[in-house]
């Protein structure tokens, strides 16, 4: 795979590393962004997509996936390019300077800056209490959906109770061959809306929906092959499928991170305020990944720390040019 070369190689696509792209598009740098989740969004599309966000800028009141998709329309015009479902592994510097950040996929990112935007760090599954779940990993057992058209005319089994079982129970109704839900409880934690399609979808015969019950055992032979289920009444049954899909949420941990010689202070990046630069020159932390006095671990304070970033990346992009600063108002953004 032949290495991909960029300006700024952004780790993490939440809404901090998106709008650090608009800022340093102003400036025409270019950016490769990494997100170890298979959507853009970061935390506020895997976590909470609906929840109501009051502390924006202008607006008294926007959900979480609404301001994703305005910053995803705001940095249109600077073409972006990412890498999806992938963990950032190792990060180190040639002799000419360039940084290296490379994935556990083997994708290759060459930059001349490092911007780490990780949110509260790399996000690990919530895993259920099974036994042999982990042998089953990458054999039927998965805890995020990265390619739904893997999932075509397969049976597959979701558990959970929030945003991203409900989601993906209803778009999974439409590809897999049968879909089975598996809820602990009797109503949902998701958005309303959400839950009742699953229901109407129960109703219907499309979906499998299995309430106040939990998984007991996996079993197969190489491959997942049945999932044991504990009901209501402690009564036992057994489903066939071919895939587990197990959406109890993500715990965030810095992960890598933590080996990559940066300063770090109960597992957040020291940084100075003057450009949130860290102790290893030409890598940046901006948002909740971030620590120093004062810091207020809210989205807008993550927007102000990218633009004071930018304005420093841009002295290690172009060391050769003299930084003048425009204002958008003025100039408009395809004018930068």
């Amino acid at each position: 795979m032949e290495p991909i070369d960029t300006d700024i190689c952004i780790i993490g696509a939440g809404p901090v590393g998106l709008f650090a792209v608009f800022e340093a598009g102003l400036l025409k740098m270019r950016c490769h962004l990494i997100d170890v989740l298979p959507q853009i969004g970061g935390q506020l599309s895997e976590i909470y997509p609906h929840k109501p966000i009051y502390d924006i800028p202008g607006f008294p009141i926007i959900n979480a996936q609404q301001l994703v998709d305005g910053l995803m329309e705001q940095i249109e015009p600077f073409k972006p390019t990412f890498s999806l479902g992938e963990r950032v592994n190792e990060l180190f510097q040639l002799d000419d300077g360039t940084f290296v950040t490379r994935t556990g996929d083997e994708t290759e990112v060459r930059s001349k800056v490092v911007v780490i935007a990780g949110g509260l760090g790399c996000f690990e599954p919530r895993k259920p209490a099974i036994d042999n779940l982990e042998a089953f990993e990458g054999r039927g057992v998965a805890y995020m959906v990265k390619n739904p058209e893997a999932y075509r005319g397969r049976k597959v089994v979701l558990a959970g109770g929030g945003d991203s079982a409900l989601d993906w129970t209803i778009f999974l109704a439409d590809v897999a061959e049968k879909v089975t839900l598996i809820h602990r409880g009797d109503t949902f934690r998701g958005a309303p809306d959400s839950a009742e399609k699953v229901f109407e979808l129960a109703k219907e015969g499309k979906i499998n929906l299995i309430l106040q019950s939990h998984i007991k055992a996996i079993r197969g032979n190489g491959h997942l092959q049945e999932v044991e289920i504990v009901g209501r009444e402690s009564e036992i049954s057994v489903i066939e499928t071919d895939h587990l899909i197990p959406l109890f949420g993500l715990t965030p941990k810095l992960g890598p991170i933590a080996e990559w010689g940066l300063n770090v202070d109960s597992s957040a990046i020291i940084v100075n305020t003057v450009d949130y630069s860290t102790n290893v020159p030409g890598v940046f932390a901006i948002g909740d990944i971030n620590t120093y006095p004062g810091k207020l671990k809210l989205i807008l304070c993550g927007f102000h720390e990218a633009a004071l970033m930018a304005q420093s990346a841009f002295k290690y992009v172009y060391p050769n040019q003299k930084l003048s600063f425009k204002y958008t108002t003025v100039y408009g953004v395809n004018a930068f």
